[in-house]
C-alpha cells in the first residue's frame, strides 16, 4: 500500500514523498529510523481512501480561541451543528480542523457535543469534555465554553512565560558550546605542530586538551550519536512509568527548581478546581480532573489520597493539607472556601496570586541559572586558555637558557 508523507529532517527542512508500506506505523517506524521527524502520513488517492494521521499538536492557544468563537456564537443564538461547521471551516490547525469535522459528522449522527468531542481525546481535554457535558446537562453551554477560554487563555500565559524565560539560558549555553567548539576544532589545531616540534614536555592538562580536539575533529560522529542517543534514551525513559514517576518527583524536590514548579501545581490547581466547581461538577469528580490536569505523575498519586479521603467525609483543606505538596496557604485558603461556602471563588482569587507568584518564581530562578552557566562557561573557556599558555611559558623558558 502506497502513502504519502510529510516529515523534517534533522536541519529542520521539510520534505514530502511516497513510500510503499504495510500501514501507517510502519511508515513512522521507516521515517523515524531514518532520522526523518514525521509530520503527516496519509493514505495516497488509489489507496482506497484518503484519511490522514498528524503529527500535529493543539495547542492551549487554539483550544482558547476555540472555546471563545463557539461562546459567541452559541451566545448569538447559532446551533451547535452550524457552530461546528463554521468552527471547520476557519480553524488553521489541521489536527484540530479535522477533530472538529469529526464532531460535526456525530453530532449530525445524533450524539452530543461531550459524546463526540470524546471521540478524538488526543484532541480535547478531559476537562473540556467534562465541562462541555455539565453545561449541557444544565443548559448552560454558552458560559461553560467561556470559562473554558478563560482558563485555556491563562494556561497559555503561564506556558509562555516559562518559555520566555528559558530562552536566555538557552542562548548562553549555546554560544558558550559553540565558541568550545570553535576554539577545540579551529583553534587548538594551530598550536599542535608548535608544541610537537618545540620538544617541550606537555602538561597533563595540555595533554588532555589535545586528546580531546583530535577526538572531536576525527571521530566527531561518536559524539553526535551519543548525544543522540543519550537525548533518545532520556526521551524514552521519561515515557516510561517509572522514568516519568522519577522526573515529576525531581521536579517537586530539586532546590533549584521545586519552588517554581510546586507554585505552578499550584496555580494549575486552584484555577482548574475552580472552573470545574463553578460549572457544578462535584468536588471528586473535579478532584479527578485536576490530577490530569497537572501533568504530574508524583502530585496526581497525592491526588488519589485527597479524593478518597473527600469520598470518606474528610475536608478538602485537611487532605490537602495531608498530602504537603502544596504550600501552607493553600490549605488555609480552600478552609476559608469552604467556610464561606464560596470554594470556587476562593480558588479564583488563589489561581490569581500563584499566577503572580509562578512570574516572580520563574525569574529567581533565572537569576540563580544564569550567573551559574556563565562560571561553567568561564571554567571550561579558562582551562582551554590555561592548558594553551602553560607549554608556551615552558617554551619561553627554555628560549631564554
Amino acid at each position: 500500500m502506497q502513502f504519502k508523507f510529510r516529515a523534517a529532517t534533522e536541519n529542520g527542512q521539510i520534505i514530502e514523498g511516497l513510500q510503499d508500506a504495510k500501514d501507517e506505523q510502519e511508515l513512522v517506524a521507516m521515517l523515524k529510523s531514518s532520522s526523518y521527524m514525521p509530520i503527516s502520513v496519509g493514505k495516497t488517492a488509489g489507496s482506497g481512501g484518503s484519511m490522514e494521521v498528524t503529527f500535529a499538536r493543539v495547542r492551549k492557544k487554539d483550544m482558547a480561541v476555540f472555546c471563545r468563537q463557539f461562546h459567541t456564537m452559541l451566545n448569538a443564538g447559532v446551533s451547535v451543528v452550524k457552530c461546528l461547521d463554521i468552527l471547520e471551516r476557519q480553524t488553521e490547525n489541521n489536527l484540530l480542523r479535522k477533530a472538529i469535522n469529526n464532531a460535526w459528522e456525530n453530532v449530525q449522527k445524533g450524539m452530543t457535543l461531550s459524546e463526540a468531542l470524546k471521540e478524538n481525546p488526543r484532541v480535547f481535554p478531559s476537562i473540556l469534555i467534562s465541562m462541555v457535558e455539565a453545561g449541557e446537562v444544565s443548559g448552560t453551554l454558552d458560559t461553560i465554553m467561556e470559562r473554558m477560554s478563560a482558563h485555556f487563555e491563562k494556561e497559555f500565559k503561564i506556558e509562555n512565560k516559562i518559555k520566555g524565560a528559558m530562552v536566555y539560558p538557552i542562548v548562553l549555553a549555546g554560544v558558550a558550546t559553540a565558541v568550545v567548539l570553535f576554539m577545540m576544532i579551529a583553534v587548538l589545531p594551530g598550536f599542535i605542530q608548535m608544541f610537537e616540534s618545540s620538544g617541550v614536555l606537555l602538561p597533563l592538562p595540555t595533554r588532555i586538551l589535545l586528546a580531546v580536539s583530535h577526538s572531536i575533529r576525527h571521530r566527531w560522529y561518536v559524539y553526535v550519536l551519543a548525544a543522540s542517543g543519550l537525548f533518545i534514551g532520556l526521551r524514552y525513559f521519561g515515557r516510561s512509568g517509572f522514568g516519568r514517576q522519577l522526573f515529576d518527583t525531581w521536579k517537586v524536590r530539586l532546590p533549584v527548581i521545586k519552588d517554581t514548579n510546586i507554585k505552578i501545581a499550584a496555580s494549575k490547581f486552584s484555577r482548574t478546581l475552580s472552573t470545574i466547581l463553578s460549572s457544578g461538577i462535584p468536588l471528586v469528580q473535579g478532584i479527578e480532573l485536576v490530577s490530569r490536569v497537572l501533568d504530574n505523575k508524583y502530585i496526581g498519586e497525592k491526588m488519589e489520597s485527597v479524593k478518597e479521603g473527600v469520598r470518606k467525609g474528610l475536608s478538602l483543606s485537611e487532605t490537602i493539607r495531608e498530602i504537603g505538596v502544596f504550600p501552607p496557604m493553600m490549605d488555609a485558603m480552600i478552609k476559608i472556601g469552604e467556610e464561606s461556602g464560596d470554594l470556587d471563588g476562593i480558588l479564583g482569587k488563589t489561581a490569581g496570586f500563584y499566577d503572580e507568584e509562578v512570574e516572580t518564581s520563574i525569574q529567581k530562578m533565572m537569576e540563580m541559572m544564569q550567573p551559574l552557566l556563565i562560571v561553567v562557561m568561564a571554567l571550561i573557556i579558562g582551562f582551554i586558555v590555561m592548558s594553551i599558555a602553560l607549554p608556551m611559558f615552558d617554551m619561553i623558558n627554555m628560549a631564554e637558557y
